[in-house]
Parts: C-alpha cells; structure tokens; sequence
C-alpha cells in the first residue's frame, strides 16, 4: 500500500515526537493493519520514563511503542492469501510475541520462552501508529461480539488467562488475587469463570477494590489505607475470615510489589499453589522457607506472557464471561499518546487502564 501514516516516533526517555512516515511494505509473510485501538501498557510507561531498555541492537529509538493493539487488515501478504486466510476488512486482535517456531522451545510448544521472537512496539515498530506489519500467524480474526476496544486488549488478558491456567483452580476454590490494576481484574474475572467459589481481591486503594467488586470478587482487603472499610493489617486472618476458618489454596499475584510477593506465603495454607506473575525489579529477591514448603506441600509457579490460550481469550470476551469495559478508564487520540503515558504514569486521579483510540 502507497503512501503515508501518522505515527508517534519514541527516540529517547521523555522524548516522542508525532510525525508523518511512509506507510509500511509488507513480506510475503505478513499482513497490514490499520490500527483502530491501542492499550498502553505499564511497559510503554516504563520505555518512556528511561526505567527499561527497548529489545533494540542498542536498546535505544527510534521505534514506535504499542504493542496491545486492534485493527482491520489493510492488505494481506502472498502467502496468507494463497491459503486463504485473511481478507481486506477482516477485523483482528495482534500478538505482538513473534515467535521464530523453529527452535527447541518453539517445538514443545513453549513460544513465550522463544529466544528469537521479534516483540512489536519493543524491537520492531508497534502499533501507535495508523498503519502496523505482523506476521500473518499472530494476526487472529476476532468475534463480532468483541468490539475493537476490548480486543486492543486481549494480549494483557491472554498473559492473565496464562497465570490463571498455571494456577490450576479446582471447582469451588478460594483465590486470592493480589494487586488490583487491570491485570488483576482481568485474573478476578478470570478465577470465577474457571471455578473459583470465592475470590478475595487484595489492593493498596478503595478504586481498585470496588472495581474488584463489581466485576465480581467476593471479599475484599485493603492493605494500606486505614481510613478503608477494608483496611486490615492482618490478611491471612482476614482470609481466613471469608474462607471458613482456612487459608486460600490458590493466590495470584499480578504486581511487582515485594509486600505482596511476601505476603502470598501468609495468605495460603498446606498443598497450596501461589502463581507469581507481576514483574519486580531485577534484584528483587524472595525468601522461602524450604522445609515449611517441602512439609506443607506448596507449589509454587512463574508465569510469562501468553502461549496457547488467544482462542480462550476471544470466546471468554464474546460469552461475557470476562467484560473488559470497567477496565478501560481513560481514552487518548494517536496525537495525545506521549500526553496519555504520562497521565497514566503521573496523575493522581483514579483510573486503571489508558487506551489510545487510532481511527
């Protein structure tokens, strides 16, 4: 396709710049998108502010950030339309997690773990931009009932449906889940829908909390504010107060705040699983008590991006069983996205996920 497109250049922390560049020629094995919504993730803040390297050769820019996106394909590459796959109009979700599906771990199926993938909006250019090339196998046509919004973000919730299926939920099953921003109200969601009898959601703020509520949590604990109706510092007796006198055996932890990290081994009992999926620093360190853990059987698990569940995703989004509406706070035009990172990053208002409306 001819032409140019809006796009927002990334080239240094603090430093992006809304121009005008060619329209992007397509391979054989790719397809374009005319992107119609973007979500900003928490790692877009990040690349901003200076607090991660990109997955460039140098780590630096320029590149177009946005890598939770939505759009309609725009033209479809020799080898997606001799098979048949896609036509012009076709409305898709993207996964920007371009694995290479040749090495070892591509083989057992383990693409999140691929050393060779390319990430769109962290080593390729995204999608804060009018126009974005993928690969033709990580453009997934998506049901009529998702709306573009909710699709923009179905890469956040494919890496929550992951914890969620690491964390194993047996029908009835307490879940605690730790952490309230939009990855945490997609796991509440997420826990009732694969069995959980009650969830008990844990935050640092009231917004959280009711938003928790109203998508469904049964129980709720405040950890910081005392002024809360839900402030208790004792969580572990809190949840054994909603549970029946036990502690949860099974707790998700979506944030990086070491507190939670250390509190899930408070808030769960023998043959537990605790899932952690949030990302602290890199010199974060977590102390387990071995022997307490060997006799109590605990299993703890790690999980990382999104393999082998986008066909979960789109079916919970259009059966209703998980409504990404109340999670999507804030709305930005492709000009306002360096304005709406740092809103996300720096306002106190409440909210809980920016999304960047293209077209």
């Amino acid at each position: 396709m001819q032409g140019t497109m809006k796009v927002v250049n990334f080239y240094e922390p603090l430093v992006m710049k809304n121009e005008e560049h060619p329209i992007p020629e397509i391979a054989d094995n790719e397809v374009l998108v005319k992107v119609k919504a973007v979500g900003i993730c928490g790692s877009d803040v990040s690349y901003y502010y200076g607090h991660s390297p990109l997955d460039t050769p140098n780590g630096k820019g320029p590149l177009y950030l946005g890598h939770e996106a939505s759009g309609v394909i725009a033209e479809v590459g020799s080898i997606a339309k001799g098979l048949g796959l896609f036509q012009e109009g076709d409305r898709v979700a993207l996964n920007p997690v371009q694995q290479c599906n040749a090495c070892p771990a591509c083989m057992r199926g383990e693409f999140n773990t691929c050393p060779h993938c390319e990430v769109i909006g962290v080593s390729v250019n995204g999608c804060f931009a009018e126009y974005v090339k993928v690969k033709y196998t990580h453009a997934y046509k998506i049901p009529d009932e998702v709306s573009f919004e909710s699709a923009a973000l179905s890469e956040p919730l494919a890496c929550a449906t992951h914890g969620i299926f690491d964390l194993d939920i047996k029908l009835g099953q307490t879940v605690v889940v730790y952490g309230l921003g939009g990855i945490g109200l997609m796991m509440v969601q997420l826990a009732k829908a694969a069995g959980a009898g009650k969830v008990i959601a844990i935050g640092v703020r009231d917004y959280g909390i009711e938003k928790a509520l109203s998508v469904g949590a049964d129980h709720a604990i405040n950890v910081r504010d005392k002024a809360s109706q839900y402030y208790t510092d004792d969580t572990a007796a809190a949840v054994r107060s909603f549970n029946g006198g036990e502690l949860a055996p099974r707790c998700i932890v979506p944030t990086s705040g070491m507190n939670a990290l250390k509190d899930a081994l408070n808030v769960t009992g023998a043959c537990s699983t605790i899932c952690y999926f949030g990302l602290p620093s890199p010199d974060d360190r977590l102390e387990i008590p071995v022997l307490d853990a060997i006799q109590s059987e605990r299993t703890i698990r790690f999980a990382w991006l999104a393999p082998l569940v986008w066909d979960n995703v789109f079916h919970a989004v259009a059966s209703g069983q998980v409504d990404l509406g109340p999670i999507i706070t804030n709305r930005f035009s492709l000009d306002q996205t360096e304005e709406g990172i740092k809103y996300m990053k720096e306002s106190t208002d409440d909210k809980i996920k920016g999304i960047v409306l293209v077209d």
